[in-house]
This record gives C-alpha cells, sequence and structure tokens, in this order.
C-alpha cells in the first residue's frame, strides 16, 4: 500500500476534492480516483470526505494506493463442490476460507484460480481478475454461487440480481434473543469511517435491505433465516450488529471468535432462486451449511432440551 500525501494552496481554496486530486495526478485515472473516494481510501485532515467536499488551503489530504490487481490469473487444480453445471452457467457450494477473486496481497487460492481450470470459458464482463463472478461472498463465509460462463448469461444474471429477481436466502446464528418473529432492517450501509475494511451502517450510505425470520430460539442465540433485498458488502453482519444481534464468531462485527466451536462467522448461504437466462426455468439450488455450524446448533439443541440456558 502507497500512501501519497497533498496540502492544498491558497490557489486551491474551494476547488472540489476530486477535482483537485485530478489536478494534482494523484491517481492514473479519474475513474479510478472516484473509487478509491468511495472505498474511504483518500482521507481529509484524518477524515473521510466526500469528492464534492472543498478543500481549503493547507488540509492534509493523504491518498492510500492499493498495490494494483494482477493483470493474469494462473489457474490452480482445486477441488470445488459443483451443484449443477450446464454450457451457460455452474452453481458451486463455494467452502469457508475460500477468496472469490484475486486482489491485493491475494493471488491464488481462489476461487477464479480454481475456475479458470475447470473452465474452458467464463463471462469477461468482471475483467482479467473476476471473470464469470456475478456475486461474491465473504472470505469465510460459505455457501451458494451462480458462475456465468459467457457475457449473456452474466448480463442476465446480473440484471436479474439488481432488479430482485434473484431470491438468495441464508442462515445464520445469531448471538441474543431476537424476540419477534419476523423482521426488516432498512438501514444505509458505507465505508466504516475509521476502518476502511469494515463496513457500517451510517446516513450517507447506500440503501440497505435486510429482511429475517426467526427459525429458532435458544435464549442467548438465536438461529435466523436471512433474505437479501440488496447486496451490499458485509450486508448482514453490519446489519445483525446494529440491531444487536450480531452473527456468532464474527470479531468483526461484533461477535466472538470461536464462540460455539465456530471457526468463523456463523453465516451461510444456503439456497439461490433464479431464472435460467438460457432456458428460461426458474431454479433452485441449495447447499448443506458447513460442519462447525451443524456441531454449534446441536450444542445449543442439546442444552435447551436439557432445561438449561
Amino acid at each position: 500500500m502507497e500512501t501519497r500525501s497533498f496540502r492544498p494552496g491558497p490557489w486551491d481554496d474551494q476547488v472540489r476534492l476530486d477535482a483537485y486530486l485530478a489536478k494534482e495526478h494523484a491517481a492514473p485515472s479519474r475513474s479510478f480516483l472516484r473509487r478509491l473516494i468511495d472505498q474511504g481510501m483518500v482521507r481529509v485532515n484524518g477524515r473521510h470526505e466526500k469528492a464534492s467536499y472543498r478543500v481549503r488551503p493547507g488540509d492534509l489530504i493523504s491518498v492510500s494506493i492499493p498495490q494494483p490487481e494482477p493483470e493474469t490469473v494462473e489457474p490452480e487444480e482445486i477441488d470445488l463442490d459443483i451443484i449443477y453445471e450446464d454450457a451457460g452457467l455452474l452453481v458451486l457450494n463455494k467452502p469457508r476460507g475460500m477468496v472469490v477473486h484475486p486482489g491485493a496481497g491475494r493471488h491464488s487460492g481462489t476461487l477464479v484460480n480454481a475456475l479458470l481450470a475447470r473452465c474452458k470459458d467464463l463471462s469477461g464482463i468482471g475483467g482479467v481478475v473476476r471473470p464469470g463472478i456475478v456475486h461474491r461472498l465473504d472470505r469465510d463465509t460459505s455457501g451458494v454461487m451462480v458462475v456465468a460462463k459467457n457475457d449473456s448469461v452474466h448480463l442476465r444474471l446480473a440484471a436479474d440480481l439488481a432488479s430482485r429477481k434473484v431470491t438468495r436466502e441464508y442462515v445464520a446464528i445469531v448471538r441474543g434473543n431476537i424476540s419477534e418473529d419476523d423482521g426488516v432492517i432498512d438501514a444505509p450501509i458505507g465505508r466504516h469511517p475509521v476502518d476502511r475494511k469494515r463496513q457500517a451502517v451510517r446516513a450517507d450510505g447506500r440503501r440497505a435491505v435486510t429482511r429475517f425470520h426467526v427459525e429458532q430460539r435458544f435464549g442467548d442465540y438465536t438461529l435466523v433465516r436471512v433474505v437479501l433485498e440488496t447486496g451490499r458488502t458485509h450486508q448482514i453482519r453490519v446489519h445483525m450488529q446494529y440491531i444487536g444481534r450480531p452473527v456468532a464468531g464474527d470479531p468483526i462485527y461484533g461477535g466472538v471468535r470461536g464462540e460455539l466451536g465456530l471457526h468463523a462467522q456463523a453465516l451461510h448461504a444456503e439456497s439461490l432462486e433464479f431464472t435460467h437466462p438460457e432456458t428460461g426455468d426458474r431454479k433452485r439450488f441449495e447447499a448443506p451449511m458447513p460442519e462447525d455450524m451443524k456441531s454449534a446448533l446441536a450444542k445449543l439443541r442439546a442444552r435447551r432440551k436439557g432445561g438449561s440456558q
């Protein structure tokens, strides 16, 4: 990570932040610069500001430039749990611990590396680093993903995701008791004001809507089924923390590392339902939750059956 610092002079007073940094050649292009600002990689006097911020003489502006993404991605023979595959797409159960695509500091062992070794053709819309990737799951979130093998399938799936025609259901174990049977969390999400690797509910964020249904209560934990209406980064984890019921095993968003014997956050993409872009058939695919989540639920159920909380 490279950090560059700038101090506007009197002649820069009230110039927009993005225009000032473009004039100073702070990034290779205006679009790349805008992404840096949106991702919280630009700070003014230690604070994240919008592109429309008007700079003042003497402001200390720091711009963090991440390592460039690799220009090529090497195929790697990595076993994948394929649920379904045809000429236009494939559906798989992504395991815990697998990053979806290469990025800064991670160039191997990703889902994309594995897909390149398996598939002769993948859609190119995502570029060299994200071929075939229509949507993503966090590294330690397991479950169902669909991958596009050509651009037309990719575009149709992406459009259906945007128009909420794709149903994504997750199961999660959260800390604490949720008293209502059903609920909706409608709270905007944006980059955390201090930690750029995290997200947070914030007024200037993008709209995010999460629906949940309580499957089972254990007193100090609750098993919930979650349906996403939007697809913001870390959405379920952020929203559950926001209502005071963080996902168990998620230390980044209020859980406790290793609680209930979990290896990571107790969050699993259980099912994915969509209309196949080439056949028009409605398809639904499911994946079993990882073993540590099953074990955690077994412990909670046994404890409840025994009468202890």
